[in-house]
C-alpha cells in the first residue's frame, strides 16, 4: 500500500532541498505540525497555500522569488495568540532547521520579519512578502467575513470588547496609510476591495456584550 502523494509537503520540500536544505522531510514534518495546532483556525496551513497562490501569480515580478516562498512557509510557523515576537521566533525556527545548510537564511529571516507590517520594507523582496501576507484583505467580502472570524477564534485570550478594540486600532491604521500594498501589483489587485472591506468592517457597531 503506497501514501498519496502530499503536493504541499512535495513543494516545501522541494524548495528547502533547492536551498541547500538537509532533512527536508523532518523540517516539513514539524513545519506542519505547528501549523495544526488545534487553537488554529486562521494560522494554518490553509492560510500558507493561499499565500503561495498569490505568490505563483505575481512570481514573475518578484525578485529572489525563492527566498519570498521560503519566508511565506515559515512566517507564522510559530503563533501564539497575543504574542509580540511570533515572527521573530518563526524566523528562528527557520535558522534553527537550517543549521546553516541553507545560505539564504538569514535573507529569508529577515523577510520573515517584514510580515509584522511595522513599516514600508525597503527591499522589493520584502515589500511583495508583506504584500502577499495582507491580499486576503482585498479578497471578496465573503471571504473576508470568514477570515475574520477564524483570526477572533484563535484570540480567546480576549474578550469579545478587548478583542474588537484591537482588530479595529490595526484596521484603522491600515486604512489610514496612503496605500495598503507597497507593490503595484498588489495594489492595483487588492487595493479597493480592502479599503471596501476594512471600511465596511469598522461601520460595524461595537460588541454590546462581553463572551470569552
Amino acid at each position: 500500500m503506497t501514501t498519496a502523494a502530499n503536493p504541499l509537503q512535495e513543494r516545501f520540500v522541494a524548495l528547502w532541498t533547492l536551498a541547500g536544505g538537509t532533512r527536508a522531510m523532518d523540517a516539513y514534518a514539524d513545519l506542519a505540525r505547528c501549523y495544526g495546532e488545534p487553537t488554529r483556525h486562521y494560522h494554518t496551513l490553509d492560510h500558507v497555500r493561499r499565500c503561495l497562490r498569490d505568490l505563483d501569480w505575481a512570481r514573475s515580478a518578484i525578485p529572489d522569488a525563492a527566498d519570498v516562498e521560503l519566508a511565506l512557509w515559515c512566517h507564522d510557523v510559530i503563533y501564539v495568540p497575543g504574542a509580540a515576537d511570533n515572527e521573530a521566533r518563526s524566523a528562528a525556527w527557520l535558522q534553527h532547521w537550517s543549521a546553516g545548510t541553507v545560505g539564504t537564511a538569514a535573507r529569508v529571516a529577515a523577510l520573515i520579519l517584514e510580515t509584522t507590517h511595522a513599516d514600508v520594507p525597503a527591499s522589493l523582496a520584502g515589500r511583495f512578502t508583506a504584500d502577499i501576507d495582507l491580499a486576503a484583505l482585498g479578497y471578496s467580502r465573503a471571504r473576508f467575513e470568514d477570515n475574520g472570524a477564524r483570526l477572533r477564534a484563535e484570540r480567546t485570550d480576549l474578550d469579545d470588547a478587548a478583542y474588537d478594540a484591537a482588530e479595529r486600532a490595526f484596521l484603522q491604521r491600515l486604512l489610514a496609510s496612503p496605500r495598503i500594498y507597497a507593490t503595484d501589483l498588489f495594489r492595483s489587485r487588492y487595493e479597493a476591495q480592502a479599503r471596501a472591506n476594512l471600511a465596511w468592517r469598522l461601520a460595524q457597531p461595537a460588541p454590546t456584550g462581553i463572551r470569552r
